[in-house]
């Protein structure tokens, strides 16, 4: 008996049922989150306009200041996504807009686990080749499904 026993059909169809109506999509980050992340990156910009204002004598080389703009930008960028990713259940499976899509399908699932940290409730995703694939759920409707969804595919020992 493998230790990746799947879920029946009539388990994973029940799955689906208690889930509910089906694409089920929401925010992959809570708001609160996000706006933490734009208030720190609004308090950044503040201080990077203030050593770029700074007078030539005490200013900073520019090699550093290069290095600031680019680090910004890049918090910019992860700020953005975090706002605007959208993890959905299918009856296909589960997908999430990120830096990079990330999508896994129900066939390929083995097991699963569900992680409920506090700014975060994640879904680790373990399949049959490659890595384990994490999703995050902003939404409660996300975090019962991700909870259900654990029970159901979690390793059968």
């Amino acid at each position: 008996m493998s230790p990746f026993d799947r879920p029946s059909p009539e388990e994973h169809a029940a799955l689906l049922a208690q889930i509910g109506p089906l694409p089920l999509r929401g925010r992959a980050w809570p708001r609160w989150i996000g706006v933490i992340a734009w208030l720190i990156m609004a308090f950044i910009a503040v201080r990077l306009f203030m050593v770029l204002r700074l007078a030539p004598e005490t200013a900073l080389p520019l090699p550093v200041i290069a290095s600031l703009v680019v680090c910004f930008g890049a918090l910019l960028w992860m700020s953005w996504h975090m706002w605007t990713s959208v993890t959905e259940i299918s009856d296909w499976g589960i997908r999430q807009t990120w830096i990079s899509r990330r999508e896994v399908s129900w066939d390929d699932i083995q097991s699963t686990k569900f992680i409920p940290l506090f700014a975060s409730k994640k879904l680790v995703c373990f399949v049959q080749k490659g890595r384990p694939l994490f999703f995050q759920a902003g939404s409660p409707e996300l975090q019962a499904a991700f909870a259900r969804i654990s029970l159901v595919y979690r390793k059968k020992l």
